[in-house]
């Protein structure tokens, strides 16, 4: 067994040692490979971002809602002018909050007289009030809520 081991391994030397005069020849630097740029400027990297993961709240309670339904609509108006919408364009007119949005008066007018709106149209008066126009659905009559719901006619 030992005679034939010794030839194995007089072989692998052999090889080993063409290799090694091989490299030692050639070099044994490999060819650098170099990325391809499609673009002459150049764009940082995206790095890793982590979501945040607070140790403790920012705020220690969340803030109360400014404006409830009940602080958002104030009154229905009833003028000619208003009863003028009302009839012809299925529009109901509402005095309501200096602040508040259009998406807050059409979300309190759901909740407190369950009336679905189209759209809502806003202006200052000039004594420093807001009025709000409620543009209803066409399924709805708003002669009908106003005389029931709001009791206005």
């Amino acid at each position: 067994m030992a005679p034939n081991a010794k030839k194995v391994s007089a072989v692998t030397g052999k090889k080993q040692a063409t290799a090694a005069a091989k490299s030692a020849l050639k070099g044994s630097f490999p060819s650098k490979v170099r990325k391809v740029r499609l673009s002459t400027t150049f764009h940082r990297p995206k790095t890793l971002q982590l979501p945040r993961n607070p140790k403790f709240p920012r705020k220690s309670i969340p803030h109360q809602p400014r404006l409830g339904e009940h602080q958002v609509i104030i009154h229905p108006l009833n003028t000619e002018s208003a009863m003028k919408k009302i009839e012809e364009n299925n529009t109901l007119v509402f005095i309501v909050d200096i602040k508040a949005n259009k998406r807050q008066i059409k979300e309190s007018l759901k909740k407190l007289y369950d009336i679905e709106t189209i759209k809502i149209n806003t202006l200052i008066r000039p004594d420093g009030t807001k009025k709000a126009f409620a543009r209803l659905t066409a399924d709805v009559d708003a002669l009908d809520i106003a005389a029931t719901k709001l009791a206005i006619v």
